[in-house]
């Protein structure tokens, strides 16, 4: 059976950590490298919930996307939410990989399969950062076109699409055909998407001041949720550890879900 780093390192390969953004952690959290691998559960989160689960499961290994550290963490204790995980973690033997801002970035990764999934045709690198070892352009922002349609129309679709409970959409005067896609925080590319020509921006944590720019800059913006614009990816995790090591037993979780909800 593969161990710890051998999966750490077959992940990394397909995102490989020189494309993360400079502020982020990613990689190994917590555990032996050596360990050897059974079973793998897989998730957005590393929170009590999944490891719970994966520990009920009989995991040895939990692979997210979000940096089960990150933001500066002193210490570990069970008085923090960071510390509770931690030690739950490590006291049953459980290793957590992390790939965050080089899956966003990766082919195939997050926005990928965030494009995919709300079905854009012509999908490309909005602003390719290099390319990685096969060749190919990575980068964060996607963009991709759909048949010309309303905002509304096109809003109700993302929220099927992914999922959503709720979200929330500005309209900038425009038709929908032309749509650049960042999952998790994107607010910040707006002047970039428009710059190439974007209509419309799916992402998720947007600002009310960003909201309220949105018809004097002539950009509709969706916003479809953290979690709903990220989860997609975990498909692409489950993939790619089978095609590795089709001798693991590969689950994703089911307790994990959006703590955000809507009336």
């Amino acid at each position: 059976m593969p161990n710890v780093h051998e999966i750490c390192t077959a992940l990394f390969d397909a995102a490989p950590a020189y494309i993360k953004m400079d502020w982020d952690n990613v990689g190994l959290m917590c555990g032996h490298p050596e360990r050897a691998v059974t079973r793998v559960m897989v998730a957005l989160d590393a929170s009590m919930d999944t490891l719970t689960e994966a520990r009920a499961a009989g995991c040895e290994l939990v692979v997210c996307h979000h940096p089960m550290i990150f933001g500066g963490t002193k210490t570990v204790t069970t008085q923090t939410p960071t510390g509770a995980r931690l030690l739950y973690a490590i006291e049953n033997g459980m290793a957590v990989i992390s790939m965050h801002t080089n899956l966003d970035c990766a082919p195939e990764g997050v926005n990928d399969m965030l494009a995919a999934a709300l079905g854009l045709a012509q999908t490309h690198v909005m602003e390719p950062a290099g390319t990685d070892a096969q060749g190919r352009e990575y980068g964060l922002i996607r963009v991709g076109a759909v048949p010309v349609t309303t905002l509304p129309v096109f809003a109700a679709h993302v929220k099927q699409a992914l999922g959503c409970e709720g979200l929330r959409y500005a309209d900038g005067g425009r038709p929908v055909r032309k749509i650049a896609v960042g999952g998790g925080a994107c607010g910040s590319e707006i002047a970039a998407v428009l710059a190439h020509g974007c209509d419309t921006l799916v992402t998720a944590d947007l600002k009310y001041h960003e909201f309220a720019d949105a018809p004097a800059l002539g950009i509709n913006l969706i916003d479809a949720g953290h979690f709903q614009t990220e989860n997609p990816v975990c498909a692409r995790l489950e993939a790619l550890l089978r095609q590795n090591f089709p001798e693991l037993t590969v689950l994703r979780s089911k307790n994990h879900h959006d703590e955000i909800h809507f009336l």
